[in-house]
């Protein structure tokens, strides 16, 4: 229900020409948007996983919206500098991709050339100096692969259990049963690539195609190295893709990620970006005692001066999101509409907050055109204020 109202009301906000106003105010202007990214797909992830990965030709699209609303793409490092300093250019917005799947490298990049758009690609390196497939996304993607199976256990983990994998509660039991057997036997990389090809013939899928296609890996050292050199900004994402909230062990993901990112590219990297977007305030002493400039969240919102630089929002899109919310998002509005997860955006003024509260107010109440009508009115009276 509020994902249509949610529509309903983005598209006649921007019937009354309101996107174009608020994209013009200093409100606008005095924020930074910084959209990130998981994966692009090479075949079918997208269809695997919605969230995680996104069509090419959806992607391009998205690059298209950005270059027709004429927002100023920015790298990271200086999106950030501006933002501070207050001198961003009009409608700023900042490219981010996380992990560093191969995928960006043969699919996002040659699309970023095309529009010449600047990006940062915050890598986790351990995956690059190990380039096998991620494990827990593995196992995943080949029991949605054999989701007309039944998977028989035994061969593959030596557990006598059988999962239906067209019921969708049984293929995640099945994917539980996998990892934590995995986990508790503390297996090396070759054992983990004997239980994931063993899984693979059990669902009469080629292994050796699956991995020679390399939809599943990380970039690897020359392609990390080839990127940096025409000028992708490769950036923190800890070595193992965790936050451990152990002192000694934070500090070790950190200098690890750093010291590999340094024998890649040739450069101190100083931009974290939280793997999972999983952040604690005891970190913030910690990263500026590591020279971390600054640290974004997957929480959405738009960026200002009054931003903690160490918890900064993202955008993330996913395939779900919808063009017209897409828009409301470059354009400002959509930071007046509530969404489903907490934004850390500690740069929105107490009217700002007074008017987003009156607008999920509103919204659950909007079961006619008038209330619709209402909602839109206050969006519009916080869009000019």
């Amino acid at each position: 229900m509020l994902k249509r109202l949610k529509q309903l009301i983005l598209t006649g906000v921007k019937a009354t020409g309101a996107y174009k106003i608020i994209q013009r105010s200093n409100w606008r202007q005095n924020r930074l948007l910084i959209l990130a990214y998981h994966g692009i797909s090479m075949e079918d992830e997208h269809l695997w996983d919605k969230e995680l990965f996104m069509p090419p030709n959806l992607f391009r699209e998205r690059m298209e919206l950005i270059k027709k609303w004429n927002c100023t793409v920015l790298p990271l490092g200086e999106a950030i500098e501006r933002l501070y300093a207050g001198d961003l250019p009009g409608n700023s917005v900042a490219l981010t991709f996380d992990d560093g799947y191969y995928n960006f490298y043969r699919v996002a990049h040659p699309i970023l050339k095309e529009f010449k758009f600047p990006s940062t690609l915050y890598l986790t390196t351990y995956h690059v100096e190990n380039n096998r497939p991620i494990k827990d996304a593995l196992v995943s993607y080949l029991l949605w692969k054999g989701r007309d199976k039944v998977l028989n256990l035994k061969p593959v983990t030596g557990i006598d259990m059988k999962f239906d994998l067209s019921n969708d509660g049984e293929k995640t039991r099945a994917f539980e049963t996998v990892i934590t057997h995995i986990r508790q036997k503390h297996l090396s990389l070759t054992d983990k690539g004997i239980i994931t090809r063993a899984l693979a013939d059990q669902l009469g899928i080629d292994y050796d195609l699956l991995l020679s296609k390399r939809i599943l890996n990380l970039l690897n050292h020359d392609e990390v190295s080839q990127l940096a050199a025409e000028g992708v900004d490769i950036q923190l994402h800890t070595h193992r893709h965790r936050t451990p909230l152990n002192r000694e062990l934070f500090y070790r993901e950190i200098e690890e990620n750093r010291a590999s990112i340094l024998k890649m590219c040739g450069y101190r990297a100083t931009h974290l970006c939280y793997p999972s977007g999983n952040f604690d305030e005891a970190f913030f002493p910690w990263l500026e005692d590591l020279d971390v400039a600054s640290a974004t969240t997957c929480d959405p919102g738009l960026a200002s001066r009054q931003s903690n630089r160490l918890m900064l929002p993202r955008l993330i899109d996913t395939t779900p999101l919808h063009h017209r919310e897409f828009e409301a998002w470059l354009t400002g509005v959509a930071a007046a509409i509530p969404h489903r997860y907490k934004t850390y955006n500690m740069g929105v003024s107490d009217y700002e907050m007074r008017t987003s509260v009156t607008v999920q107010k509103y919204i659950h109440l909007s079961e006619n055109l008038s209330n619709q009508l209402l909602v839109i009115r206050i969006i519009e009276t916080w869009c000019l204020f």
